[in-house]
């Protein structure tokens, strides 16, 4: 990757509806070096996707929950089911797994409150092998990014 990639994947980053021709004129290529290269970024799997990016709360989504959860035993088979389980839903928008207190967070986009525990309760409570769970609700997204910094090596 050169610069020139970088400007495209930082360009792509802020508005992916632009058009190759006027990402080109952006960089300062013509227009088929510039595909040539955003399709190689693709083939890659650099650019893994293009999406649209959502105002949730328009949408009624309110509430947003960081979920914490604790597995009885971490044995791959539990692990794997557990991801395997959790993953179906579309509430569940992120599924990490963790290294410490607890074995995975998930974020969790729900309606109202009331949405959120009846989630809770009857979902992840009854999901096999959970020891424990803990949510925290996000008061406030001080900042949200989609964009990666990227650096030339």
């Amino acid at each position: 990757m050169d610069a020139k990639d970088i400007m495209i994947l930082n360009i792509l980053q802020d508005d992916s509806t632009l058009s190759v021709k006027e990402i080109s004129e952006k960089i300062g290529l013509t227009f088929t070096p510039t595909y040539e290269r955003i399709k190689q970024l693709e083939k890659q799997g650099i650019i893994e996707k293009y999406v649209v990016l959502l105002n949730r709360e328009k949408l009624g989504l309110n509430i947003v929950v960081y979920c914490n959860v604790r597995l009885k035993e971490q044995s791959q088979k539990v692990l794997a089911s557990f991801e395997s389980h959790i993953t179906k839903y579309d509430e569940v928008q992120e599924v990490i797994s963790l290294s410490g207190e607890y074995d995975y967070m998930l974020k969790i986009i729900a309606k109202d409150i009331n949405s959120y525990n009846e989630f809770a309760v009857n979902v992840i409570s009854n999901i096999p092998n959970i020891g424990q769970y803990h949510s925290s609700i996000v008061l406030h997204e001080v900042k949200k990014a989609t964009r990666f910094k990227i650096d030339i090596d």
